[in-house]
């Protein structure tokens, strides 16, 4: 069965995108399934924001808000919610979709809970594909992640803007200065400012903490928002920096340079994670440049093609296993 033309998604409501993303993650590894992600890949048209930050710092509930937010405006979002994996069946183990209070008989709002499998904290191969198909049809995709470490680093190879959420009196931002993650987000939100000084404070020690971090964009200062999901204080404000920082990226083609360096990462740890740290220096050095430029622009396909040489010449399929 071919796969549907990017109109036809566009078109569709929840239950094709439902069915498009079982379909990705059933056809994993089929040539088939590289060349449309692919093609998905060079036209996206949403901004992807990462939500990441400690549990319970309220990033369910500021994702709600900035789902109705979004909608107020018209705008079609997607949420993708990456949780901690069961180690009995695999599957995502909070179920994020049970915290959001989404309407379900709005079309234009689609939630998908993904489990981080042996990622800690991170994205797995199947969320990369998610993050690729909904950015090609929705206005905008909201990564929330567990936030356990590794999920910054991952969430900078996949979002536009990354916002690093903070809960006030939790002692975080000196933590997270020590763990060098304010080199990675675009914008800080202190949650929870109802709490009064102890946002204050937490909201000036984050400031502090961010300019004494080298972050990678150095024409870009990120700001921190003070915001409360139960009161809406600040969220109109988040919504505004978030804004910013993607017309910021729209000018002088950094949004395009950014996601060419996104597909080469995202190749470069499909390749990893296939065969290993060892096995990408190899194949990097045996390829060369040619094959890092063609990642840029169409890292499913590289990969898979690269996997099936290298399986082909090993012989694994006609291996025993075990």
């Amino acid at each position: 069965m071919p796969f549907p033309t990017l109109d036809q998604l566009r078109k569709g409501g929840k239950r094709t995108l439902a069915r498009m993303l079982t379909r990705l993650e059933t056809g994993a590894g089929e040539q088939e399934t590289a060349i449309f992600l692919d093609s998905v890949c060079s036209e996206p048209i949403a901004q992807v924001i990462g939500l990441t930050g400690p549990p319970g710092v309220g990033k369910s509930s500021l994702t709600d808000a900035l789902i109705t937010s979004y909608r107020e405006e018209g705008l079609r979002v997607a949420v993708l919610a990456i949780d901690p994996s069961s180690i009995l069946t695999g599957g995502a183990l909070l179920g994020d979709r049970t915290r959001l209070k989404t309407d379900p008989e709005d079309d234009r709002v689609f939630v998908r809970s993904m489990a981080a499998r042996d990622r800690l904290g991170g994205l797995s191969d199947h969320a990369v594909a998610a993050i690729t198909l909904l950015r090609a049809v929705c206005d905008r995709v909201i990564v929330e992640t567990v936030g356990i470490g590794q999920s910054e680093g991952d969430l900078k190879q996949a979002a536009d803007t990354v916002v690093l959420c903070i809960q006030p009196g939790s002692g975080d931002s000196l933590q997270f200065m020590k763990a060098g993650i304010m080199e990675l987000p675009d914008v800080v939100a202190v949650t929870k400012s109802d709490m009064g000084p102890l946002a204050r404070r937490a909201a000036s020690d984050v400031a502090g903490a961010l300019s004494l971090s080298r972050h990678g964009g150095q024409d870009w200062q990120v700001p921190v928002q003070q915001v409360s999901a139960q009161t809406g204080e600040g969220i109109a404000d988040l919504v505004a920096q978030m804004g910013r920082h993607r017309q910021h990226l729209a000018s002088e083609e950094r949004l395009y340079v950014c996601r060419r360096r996104q597909h080469q990462a995202w190749f470069q740890d499909m390749v990893r994670t296939e065969f290993g740290q060892f096995g990408l220096t190899l194949l990097t050095q045996a390829m060369g440049i040619e094959l890092a430029k063609k990642a840029e622009t169409a890292p499913f396909l590289s990969f898979w093609t690269l996997s099936s040489e290298v399986r082909d010449r090993l012989n694994f399929g006609n291996r025993p296993r075990g």
